[in-house]
């Protein structure tokens, strides 16, 4: 149950990113990350209404809160980074270089916490580091290397999203694994919205505006992200976020898919080299780290 939940989830965030990165022209990177958390909230929360008539839906306790705010907040800054990296290069080498996020924790905990890497998680490392050169270019007059720092940041913060988030999942004191999902979802979104929106009536009111304009697209772009979200978390609720991040690299052949077919978007030898890479060194990484 948990691969058929990654899959569907994986599917449908392909299909919300590229919602958002058209969007982001139209409303501004502010605008465009607020979207998926103002509009997907009313269908979270319908959908956990209908749940509740034939579960008893838990209730959130602090560490649940904590957990659950460190995950929001964290996805709403990688959601902003991921729109900018997508204004700079290709959609499909944006996904590439944002599933280096299991790599940016590696090293994040041998710097911070001291943990030792080994020469397998090292070899791991250097082949992705590696296919994020290829992706990116030497040349940093031309964005590459800038664009990439952003992407593999992104991916770093998304990574600290899902430790939340599947903390807070964990730290529910009943529920199956739908409930339990359902209810940090909902939790989740409901601080994300507050927070984007006392943002953006203090700094960005344009960008609330130009959201009511394009409120068909923006329903479309809530609505993806509320579904996936809701899978990625059903699948945090029945496995080790290892095994969904393993099979979540999937995302990368379908966002290249979307990128050549639907959005145009030519990619190099090179850069499909450097993508096969970061699959490879990452999955490599969470194999041997599992």
């Amino acid at each position: 149950m948990w691969i058929a939940a990654t899959l569907i989830a994986a599917a449908a965030q392909t299909a919300r990113n590229a919602a958002q990165r058209g969007l982001t022209a139209e409303i501004g990177t502010t605008g465009a990350t607020a979207v998926r958390f103002l509009f997907g909230l009313p269908f979270a929360v319908l959908f956990l209404l209908l749940w509740s008539l034939f579960h008893a839906i838990p209730l959130p306790g602090p560490q649940v809160l904590a957990w659950t705010a460190m995950g929001g907040l964290a996805q709403i800054a990688a959601t902003a980074l991921m729109l900018i990296t997508m204004r700079r290069r290709a959609f499909g080498v944006t996904t590439a270089l944002l599933k280096t996020e299991p790599v940016t924790l590696a090293i994040a905990g041998a710097v911070l916490l001291a943990e030792p890497l080994g020469p397998a998680r090292m070899a791991a490392i250097a082949i992705a580091t590696f296919g994020v050169v290829l992706m990116s270019g030497l040349n940093w007059r031309s964005g590459g290397w800038g664009a990439a720092a952003l992407g593999v940041l992104a991916g770093g913060l998304f990574g600290l999203s899902a430790i939340g988030f599947r903390g807070g999942i964990l730290a529910l004191p009943q529920g199956d694994f739908v409930t339990r999902a359902a209810t940090v979802l909902v939790l989740g979104l409901a601080l994300q919205s507050a927070v984007m929106l006392v943002w953006m009536a203090c700094a960005d009111r344009a960008g609330l505006a130009g959201i009511a304009r394009h409120g068909r697209d923006s329903l479309k772009a809530g609505f993806l992200g509320a579904f996936a979200s809701l899978f990625w978390f059903m699948g945090f609720a029945l496995t080790a976020a290892a095994n969904v991040r393993t099979l979540a690299l999937v995302e990368v052949v379908m966002a290249q898919i979307v990128s050549g077919r639907v959005l145009r978007e030519g990619a190099a030898p090179r850069q499909l080299l450097g993508m096969a890479l970061i699959v490879l060194g990452v999955a490599w990484l969470i194999w041997i780290s599992a």
